[in-house]
């Protein structure tokens, strides 16, 4: 089944002057369950196409169509609670609210999109052991480490049982060790909930463990080929 069709999509700056194609005539389609890897070097184009994807950026041209909506016709309103329902985030920098403790980042989307205090608590609790930090929901961001911190944002992004999870660069305040951990636990996620993965990425460590790999140059996709996750 699929959840993304990308259809000839097209992201250009400085139309009017010098003209840069920041993604150049990309077409994809995602299933259901797939854990995917988006590569290629810097400028590629990696970060604008989950942008699009994701409706953080509208594409010059081409169309970005989720579960049978297309994101073009949706308003500015309606878009913003479309990504809440059936888009998860997952960014390198964490994005944590620093005020709030990891219970309270972790059902924050669940608030905005009125979900009752029992079930916002029921879900964090189950994700709390999903992502091994059920001894650490009352402390705050700055009293987790990095890894901690970014399973904090993945749970976050899993709250409200998106669509799909967005991940851009994850790993990459990571030291190895909670890289690792964190990458483990998506990856069973995957497997046992067939949670849609797609991650943008330079990392090694994350091109190993994705079942697809989509490579990016200059714009375009170079190959798109199935990897057997090591």
């Amino acid at each position: 089944m699929s959840v993304i069709t990308v259809s000839e999509v097209t992201k250009v700056y400085n139309p009017d002057k010098i003209p840069v194609y920041a993604v150049n005539g990309v077409s994809i389609t995602v299933e259901k369950g797939e854990f995917i890897a988006v590569i290629g070097p810097s400028g590629s184009g990696k970060s604008t196409l989950l942008n699009m994807i994701g409706g953080l950026d509208e594409p010059t041209s081409g169309e970005v169509v989720i579960g049978g909506h297309r994101l073009s016709e949706l308003s500015e309103k309606q878009l913003i609670r479309f990504r809440r329902e059936h888009i998860g985030f997952v960014f390198q920098s964490f994005n944590l609210i620093p005020v709030l403790t990891a219970q309270e980042n972790m059902e924050f989307v669940m608030l905005l999109l009125g979900d009752d205090k029992v079930k916002r608590n029921n879900r964090v609790k189950e994700l709390a052991v999903e992502i091994d930090l059920e001894g650490k929901l009352n402390s705050k961001p700055s009293e987790l480490s990095g890894g901690q911190q970014q399973r904090v944002a993945v749970a976050r992004a899993l709250a409200p049982k998106p669509t799909f999870i967005l991940a851009d660069e994850p790993t990459a305040n990571l030291d190895s060790k909670s890289a690792f951990k964190l990458l483990d636990i998506m990856a069973r996620l995957n497997e046992e909930e067939k949670i849609t993965f797609i991650f943008s990425t330079h990392d090694p460590r994350v091109i190993s463990r994705a079942k697809r790999v989509i490579n990016l140059v200059d714009g375009k996709i170079e190959s798109d080929v199935i990897n057997e996750p090591s």
